[in-house]
Order: C-alpha cells, then structure tokens, then sequence
C-alpha cells in the first residue's frame, strides 16, 4: 500500500506523484481532452501547485462521481449478487513500485472468501449512452486494465451510471497484450519523468490551456532559439495557415452555392430525403435591426454588469497583468523568412 484512504488531501496528492496511476494512463496516452501528457510530467515532477484547481467541468463531474460512488457500488452488488468491499488506499505493483491503482471496489466472487476482481465505478452524462451500450469506452477501459495489470486480477467490472438513471453493467476480461502495451508504454513515460526528459509538446487543447498559464511573464524578456527548431516550425505554421485560408474560401463557396439552390426555401430535399435547411432562425443581427428599427432597438436595449477592464489596467495594472491572456503573434515578415 502506497496511501491509505485516511491521508489528508494534501498526503495524498503528494503519494501520488511517486509513480503512474490509472487517471493519468489516458492523459499519458493523448487520450484525454482535460489534461495533456506534459501536464501529467510536470505534476510528476513536482513542477505545479500540488492542489491546483480543476477544470471547472471537470471538478464537477467528480464531485458528483464520488457522490454517487456508494449507490452504484450498492446497486451493483444487488443487481450481480457479488460482494463488495472498499479497498485498503493506493496501492503499488509488487515490482513497479510506480505502478499505483486506487481501487473503487473490490469484487468478491463466491466460492472465493477473498475479492478476486475489482469494479471499476464511473458516472457519464446519457450523451454517451451509445458508447456504453456496445462496451467500455476507450478511456475507462485503458483505467481498468492499468489497474488489472497493478492488481494481477484475470477480470473486472465496470459500473457506469449514465444520465443519473440507467446503470450499465460490463465485464472486461484482462487482455495480457494489452496489459504489456501499456505497462511498456507508460513505462517509457516515466523514464522520461525521472530523468527530467519531457514528452513532446501536442496540439490537445489541455496543452494549450496549460502554457497559456503556466509561465509568469517577464516583460521585455527574449529567448535566442534554436533556428533549426523554430523555423520549421514556423514554415510548418504558415503552410498550415495558408491552407486553413484556402479551406474557408472552398467551404463558403459551396454554401453560397447550396444557398442559391435553395433560393427562398427553407428546405432542400434529395430524392425524398432532407439534404439540408436554411432557415431563418439565426442569431439576429443587431446592426441590420437598430438600422431599420432604431426606436425598437432603444426600447429593447438594456445595460449589463460588466468588469470594466479600462478602469482595471488604469488603477491595479499588476493585477490586470497578471490575468491578461498571452497571445501568440507571428509578423507576416518572419513567416516570409521562415520560408
């Protein structure tokens, strides 16, 4: 055992940082949209505030996942007639002590006294029913065999509550290809995150989030890079740009053209079926309406609270600073020599 379930928040966010838990094999893997592999190194190397504040949607979901946790637990139990016990806290492989697995349940499978198989417990929004009815999604189901692997079990289970009324039930069998994939590939992971050798930055929008706020800027301050790392990057960038213009122009040309065969209709069909609709339901152009409308747009206008930044960069210019966003600005001229 690496953490017992009684240790503060703040002890157990540090035991975890000792090795690979099953939360961050998909983060680890570019398999999850809230956190980035670089994002799971740092937290490893101790490199970020240890209780750093959750992605608000994120926070969300787990309070209502620990929440709800005892109920499916209990009605798992009732709907399988197996027996489930809590676990003893974090736990660590017998030989990779890095290989940690924090438990929802244990499984105990008559005849046996002992558990014999964990359950894995999840709540998800009825969005993604369809997911679940075919199986365990990709996510959950990489968890699940991280923690087949750190345990040594044959199987497990997987309780997903979705939409808050439908409970889900599936088995998933260890796959021992599977298993030594991702012991093989986390493995490497944290090589690299105790010899200080990072993973190579991604294009997930976790990363994104994570650089726009993970260094203090020092105004004034230049870096004299590599050029044979920035300016492929760079003429990589503008090539990317270019296309992404040409892209825009070729969508807006068919819209144009699927607008002009619908004409004044709303609906469009194809040999009986709705191909598609252009409707007048839009968001309403406010300058067109004040235009035609100005005594209604006055009528209809009202004034909203609003942080008035002018004012804030006026009087608490530290403050302002500190929470302005950074932008990544490339001049045309240096794309143009990048080239």
């Amino acid at each position: 055992m690496v953490a017992s379930p009684k240790l503060d928040r703040k002890s157990w966010l540090t035991a975890r940082r000792s090795g690979i838990g099953g939360s961050d094999v998909a983060a680890v893997l570019g398999m999850n949209k809230y956190t980035s592999a670089h994002e799971v190194y740092l937290d490893k190397r101790g490199e970020l505030a240890l209780d750093r504040p959750q992605h608000p949607g994120l926070a969300e979901a787990a309070f209502w996942g620990l929440t709800q946790e005892p109920t499916i637990a209990r009605v798992f139990s009732e709907r399988t007639g197996l027996a489930v016990v809590e676990g003893p806290g974090t736990l660590a492989h017998v030989e990779r002590r890095w290989m940690l697995a924090n438990v929802d349940r244990y499984v105990i499978e008559p005849p046996a006294a002992e558990p014999s198989s964990l359950l894995e417990i999840k709540t998800r929004s009825a969005y993604q029913l369809d997911e679940w009815l075919s199986g365990v999604p990709d996510g959950p189901a990489l968890q699940t065999h991280w923690y087949l692997a750190v345990t040594g079990y044959s199987h497990a289970h997987v309780a997903a509550l979705l939409g808050g009324n439908r409970l889900l039930i599936h088995r998933v069998e260890r796959d021992e290809a599977l298993v030594e994939h991702l012991v093989s590939l986390v493995g490497e992971f944290w090589q690299g995150v105790l010899d200080g050798t990072p993973p190579p930055v991604d294009g997930s929008e976790a990363t994104e989030e994570l650089l726009g706020h993970l260094y203090s800027v020092r105004a004034g301050a230049v870096t004299v890079a590599d050029p044979a790392e920035v300016l492929p990057l760079l003429d990589r960038r503008r090539e990317l740009k270019a296309r992404e213009a040409r892209t825009v122009d070729a969508l807006r040309e068919i819209d144009n053209r699927l607008k002009a065969v619908a004409g004044e209709a709303e609906t469009v069909k194809v040999r009986d079926q709705v191909a598609f609709t252009w409707k007048q339901n839009g968001p309403l152009s406010t300058k067109r309406f004040t235009t035609a409308h100005p005594d209604l747009a006055q009528q209809y206008t009202h004034r909203v609270d609003a942080l008035d930044t002018k004012r804030l960069a006026a009087e608490r210019p530290t403050e302002f600073r500190a929470h302005r966003a950074r932008r990544l600005v490339v001049p045309a001229s240096k794309e143009n020599a990048a080239a």
